[in-house]
């Protein structure tokens, strides 16, 4: 297995159907997943959120309801029922792949019961700067369960457990508020120092200095491994949640499942810098999501042929970190009419997912609508609806391919040109006809002089994704002029 690339798919989006349907239209994909080179699958948020089975998730309810028991309103999730879900796993392990679940550890929502408790408003812009002396408020702090009668846990969230809320239900004000809680009267400490300190994010913010709170999210995540048979974690807003607790997190899991267990973090931030500052933090204990190459691609695909794509790795993730480092194209935050609405053009994201999945670096995450193609309705910034459709990306399934049977061994570079870029992969001996030549263009149609070896002299090659009808010859020294059209990839295999 160890010569197999590793690639992910991210099956969910924000506006999937709130039909319960996904579980099971998972466990019909899963041949179909396994056969396009697919190693591992993080699902959305399968724990019961505040808004039930209307819920996309991350309004996290209660973390030990997979969709088993009565609670805001449903049984289900969004998704569909604990059993279809573990069916799906089980299902996906039988086939050889892992599933990821999306741990949303920074906040809780709905609480069954409001608290009085002792906090002061602080400044948005600056959580650090408090805007009044202490006072007495109503808060969504006491979270019972009522309708899990505390099957699988008897732990009872409650002020303790909380660092800060958005809301008074007292006097019926939404503000910033942080609690005084027995393990603090500040914000715990981030990574992060926008808005001063970004530990709250929403909700009700988890309080890691309270010991019990951490034991208890430690239980929680060995029995999503042990009785779900999850293989490791996505992890939801990173940037606001203590690294300590990240640390030992991590560290408990792996010494229980071993060292392999794989984790990827959410830090959501076009700043590199940031991100390596999270790494140190965390000691390189999980990989991240590239949002500054997501940023990157965006950039390109809306600057067409002004677009320098020797610049395209540049401040990335990929470029200073590469083992670290999960790419993507898009995602669920970055689709349009989300919050964080960064979307890469239909025409560039062939180009993109050549980028992320025929290269050495990165390990890449597909996003499920550029398989499946999605159709949706939501509001826009303007207040107004809009009717969105994104086009499945034809060209996916022969990348996907040509990762899985030929993006193997060492690579050549060639970004010499602005709008003009290749590369090659030379093969392994234990993948025959493995090795490849990619040439990307954003402008003019052109062509590339680039070195696959003399071990592929006189060899043919083709384009997999049939965008050229020639053929190209290798020469005795090694070497072969690969074209690609205007606007476009080719990927150029053995015949």
């Amino acid at each position: 297995m160890h010569n197999e690339n590793q690639t992910l798919i991210q099956f969910f989006h924000w506006y999937y159907p709130v039909d319960g349907s996904l579980w099971n239209r998972l466990n019909a994909e899963l041949e179909n997943l396994k056969n396009l080179g697919i190693t591992k699958i993080w699902i959305p948020p399968a724990t019961k959120a505040d808004g039930g089975s209307n819920s996309v998730g991350y309004d996290i309810y209660d973390l030990y309801d997979l969709g088993e028991f009565d609670q805001k309103g449903s049984i289900r999730t969004k998704y569909g029922t604990k059993e279809e879900l573990l069916k799906a796993i089980e299902n996906a392990h039988q086939l050889g792949i892992e599933v990821l679940a999306d741990a949303v550890l920074n906040h809780k929502a709905g609480a069954d019961e409001v608290e009085t408790v002792t906090a002061v408003e602080v400044k948005p812009t600056d959580r650090n700067e408090i805007l009044t002396e202490p006072y007495e408020i109503e808060a969504f702090t006491k979270f019972t369960f009522p309708g899990r009668q505390n099957k699988y846990s008897k732990f009872i969230w409650d002020r303790s457990c909380f660092s800060g809320v958005d809301y008074d239900n007292k006097n019926e004000r939404s503000a910033i508020f942080s609690i005084r809680n027995p393990f603090g009267d500040d914000w715990e400490q981030v990574c992060s120092e926008e808005n001063g300190n970004y530990d709250y994010l929403m909700y009700s913010d988890i309080e890691y200095r309270n010991p019990q709170v951490r034991e208890e999210v430690k239980r929680w995540g060995e029995w999503m491994m042990e009785a779900q048979k999850i293989d490791g974690f996505r992890l939801d807003a990173v940037k606001h949640i203590p690294p300590d607790f990240l640390n030992d997190w991590i560290d408990y899991l792996r010494e229980k499942k071993g060292p392999e267990v794989f984790f990827v973090g959410e830090y959501w931030e076009n700043n590199i810098e940031s991100l390596n500052h999270f790494m140190d933090c965390t000691e390189g204990r999980m990989n991240l999501f590239d949002a500054p190459l997501h940023y990157n691609f965006h950039i390109a695909s809306t600057g067409g042929n002004q677009y320098d794509l020797r610049q395209i790795f540049d401040n990335s993730l990929t470029q200073i970190n590469p083992t670290k480092s999960v790419t993507l194209v898009d995602n669920h935050d970055s689709q349009p009419l989300q919050a964080l609405e960064s979307p890469i053009e239909n025409w560039f994201k062939p180009l993109a997912y050549a980028l992320i999945l025929l290269r050495v670096d990165g390990t890449p995450c597909i996003f499920y609508p550029d398989l499946y193609g999605a159709k949706y309705t939501d509001k826009g910034a303007d207040g107004q609806d809009h009717e969105i459709t994104l086009p499945k990306v034809e060209e996916l399934e022969k990348l996907l391919s040509a990762r899985q049977n030929y993006a193997y061994g060492d690579q050549y570079d060639y970004f010499d040109h602005d709008t003009c870029i290749g590369w090659t992969r030379l093969g392994i001996e234990e993948k025959e006809k493995s090795g490849l030549a990619v040439v990307i263009s954003n402008g003019d149609s052109g062509s590339k002089a680039m070195e696959m070896g003399q071990d592929f002299a006189g060899k043919r090659f083709i384009d997999l994704m049939a965008k050229s009808k020639k053929e190209v010859v290798v020469n005795k020294s090694g070497w072969g002029e690969f074209l690609c059209e205007a606007g476009s990839v080719s990927v150029w295999v053995q015949v």
